[in-house]
């Protein structure tokens, strides 16, 4: 098994501009969260978007789910909520 190559993948995925949007706004989602006191840190919850968008952080698209509820939800195709 090879190594994977973490600064390799950060260059090509995660730090491209269009990554780190999506990942700002998963980060503001959590901080409205947490500000209403509806999450804190470390407690094992994930802020789910009801859409599937990250960038869509209006109040009614927000809920707070278990880590394992929000990251097992079947997909589709184009990586969207089925």
């Amino acid at each position: 098994m090879t190594d994977r190559n973490y600064t390799g993948e950060y260059a090509n995925y995660q730090g491209t501009p269009a990554q780190r949007k999506r990942n700002d706004a998963r980060k503001a989602a959590r901080r409205k969260m947490a500000a209403k006191g509806k999450v804190t840190k470390g407690d094992g919850k994930d802020v789910d978007h009801k859409n599937g968008n990250p960038k869509d952080n209006t109040p009614s698209n927000l809920r707070v789910t278990t880590k394992r509820t929000n990251r097992s939800f079947p997909r589709t195709s184009k990586a969207k909520k089925a």
